[in-house]
């Protein structure tokens, strides 16, 4: 008895190593396609930093190795990014055999909205916020200060916000997934839009620079995401738990 209930545990372990190993080779292989690219990459994502410098700054290396390590962090991180569908597919495939009918139809068009709205939420970041955050940063310098900022102080920053605004932009799935399991419901969440506009600007005052113009740009996105988050949830809600019941039934026949 002891050896049939240790079956289904290596079962799903070896299931486990299997879609691990499938997303570490996606990984790879979009890195490997992307490494020449690597100093491109960065100067990709540096361009709405180094337009807003004034004329003779430029960003430094503070290490010796930083000019050959950075790019190559950055694309790793960005192939991460690329390869998220892929990953995302993996985990869809682990946990769908045992999810419900009810629970697999929900589970694709989730993963798709969430990658949407992450790749959506990042855009957001680099050609609306980075522009004006940068403009401001290099407006307010003192005068006599040179602003020379260092390559992998730069990444970190912009990575730092590329998750936040990703992952902000995810409200309305988190807003789905609340009314499809039951725990609040749009009605309920309509009675608090006083408070979730509040929220935005506070959210948008922690993560932008402390202007209204910037803080605004990322709290009005964020209250339509949850509007339209709200509207999405009225057709879950409560479906979690029905279909739950709905298939539990036969089985107690």
């Amino acid at each position: 008895m002891a050896v049939d209930d240790t079956q289904p545990l290596i079962s799903h372990l070896i299931e486990l190593r299997k879609r691990l190993l499938y997303c570490i080779l996606s990984v790879l292989v979009v890195f490997l396609a992307l490494i020449y690219f690597a100093n491109d990459i960065y100067q990709l994502i540096s361009a709405p930093l180094i337009k807003q410098l004034p004329a003779g700054a430029s960003m430094i290396a503070t290490d010796v190795a930083s000019p050959f390590f950075t790019p190559i962090k950055l694309t790793i991180i960005v192939s991460v990014f690329v390869s998220a569908p892929l990953l995302l597919y993996q985990v869809w495939a682990f946990v769908a055999p045992a999810l419900y009918k009810h629970e697999l139809r929900l589970m694709m068009p989730l993963l798709f909205s969430s990658t949407l709205l992450f790749y959506a939420g990042m855009a957001f970041a680099y050609f609306v916020v980075f522009p004006l955050s940068f403009s401001f940063f290099a407006h307010t310098a003192p005068r006599g200060v040179l602003i020379a900022t260092d390559i992998n102080n730069y990444l970190d920053f912009v990575m730092a916000l590329f998750m936040a605004f990703g992952v902000s932009f995810e409200v309305p799935v988190a807003i789905v997934l609340l009314c499809w399991s039951g725990v609040v419901t749009p009605d309920d969440l309509c009675k608090k839009r006083p408070y979730v506009l509040v929220g935005a600007f506070v959210v948008g005052m922690l993560l932008t620079p402390p202007d209204v113009f910037s803080q605004t740009l990322l709290a009005i996105p964020m209250y339509l995401l949850f509007e339209i988050g709200v509207f999405f949830a009225r057709f879950y809600v409560g479906k979690g738990r029905k279909g739950d019941e709905e298939e539990d039934d036969p089985e107690e026949d």
